[in-house]
């Protein structure tokens, strides 16, 4: 897996609405928060989405892109997101390539870990958080963000 100090791979994906996302678009906006999820409407997940969904505001004010991938299809999030009223990308990631090259499969390649990154412009991961069964760390990771804008943090 992944952690503090290693360069981001590249990826190209598709949001719920089936348009391609690359990590090069979200951080040409600044540090990008990148959250690694098994699958759409399972319990663990819809509340760290909502509960993501309910810091979004405040991480669109200080200019710092949410997205969310996880393996389940287009389609799939699409429901997921209105079901939810999530107002951010979610990712599908049909084949894995971005779990794999982030490091977040499960055991023996089996579902995905769940990962969340913070990665800067230069696509340095600044901080991680990881927990699969356990929402805390992540939703304290984008706290300590809205606690340290991207801006202080460069100067």
């Amino acid at each position: 897996m992944l952690t503090i100090g290693d360069i981001a791979p590249d990826f190209a994906l598709p949001d719920q609405n089936g348009n391609l996302v690359t990590l090069d678009q979200l951080v040409a906006r600044g540090q990008t928060v990148i959250y690694f999820y098994p699958a759409d409407f399972t319990p663990v997940c819809t509340r760290e989405a909502c509960a993501f969904r309910d810091r979004y505001d405040d991480l669109q004010g200080l200019s710092v892109p949410l997205v969310g991938i996880s393996p389940q299809s287009v389609e799939s999030h699409k429901r997921f997101a209105a079901a939810h009223r999530l107002p951010f990308p979610l990712l599908a990631d049909e084949t894995k390539e971005a779990v794999r090259a982030f490091g977040v499969s499960g055991p023996l390649g089996f579902g995905v870990r769940r990962a969340t990154f913070l990665v800067d412009q230069d696509k340095r991961i600044v901080n991680r958080a990881v927990s699969d069964l356990f929402i805390g760390g992540h939703l304290e990771l984008v706290s300590k963000v809205l606690e340290k804008p991207p801006s202080a943090a460069r100067s």
